[in-house]
């Protein structure tokens, strides 16, 4: 069964709903956006650009949990009483995001049945590409998860047009990403380069073809 899609956010009406306190900013690429272990008190929207979340483990270990695009929502977490960041956020690529205080999105979620309703079926929207993700993890092989991987940052899937043309992303963030070893990555990388699924020439273009990894058994 076809999956309904996802309300779109419009940045401008979330911005007239939340009101007073919002703050609007430009990052560059490899920016801090917040730290993980700072305190939880913004909710962030990316208006333009890419972000990544990730998570440092005690013994230093660190792994990509998340690529955000436009229309994402992350640092959602204090709504909840979260009161520590759990990961760090980057810009990936030049931005735009938007910090919308907590108190700010408590009452429009309280006073605006419309934004509390796309809010919330955002949040279900991604609550289930995370479980996809974990099924991906636990049971496809690294080959098939590099392709999803791929396919996710070009966009293809999800609403409005594919962008063939993926941010720069190097081969250890997709390892980590994808949970393997970089030489791994590369090998896989050139064997999809060579079947012409991807162009990987200074920068990385994916095709639609690639779909025939994640949908071949």
């Amino acid at each position: 069964m076809k999956r309904k899609a996802r309300a779109r956010i419009d940045p401008k009406a979330l911005l007239a709903t939340v009101g007073a306190g919002k703050t609007a900013r430009d990052y560059q690429k490899n920016q801090t956006i917040f730290a993980q272990g700072e305190r939880a008190e913004v909710v962030f929207f990316v208006e333009r650009g890419k972000v990544k979340l990730t998570v440092l483990s005690r013994q230093g270990k660190q792994a990509v949990i998340a690529i955000l695009g436009p229309g994402n929502f992350f640092g959602e977490g204090c709504l909840a009483g979260q009161p520590l960041r759990m990961s760090t956020a980057t810009a990936l690529t030049d931005g735009a995001i938007v910090s919308l205080p907590k108190q700010a999105m408590i009452r429009a979620l309280h006073e605006d049945a419309g934004f509390s309703e796309t809010f919330t079926t955002y949040l279900l929207s991604r609550n289930i590409r995370f479980e996809e993700d974990l099924v991906d993890q636990l049971f496809n092989s690294s080959e098939k998860r590099l392709a999803r991987i791929l396919l996710l940052l070009a966009n293809f899937g999800k609403e409005g047009r594919p962008e063939p043309v993926v941010p720069k992303v190097s081969q250890e963030m997709l390892a980590e990403m994808v949970g393997t070893t970089r030489s791994r990555v590369s090998f896989f990388m050139n064997k999809f380069r060579k079947l012409g699924f991807i162009e990987y020439n200074g920068r990385l273009e994916v095709h639609s073809s690639l779909l025939h990894v994640v949908l071949h058994d």
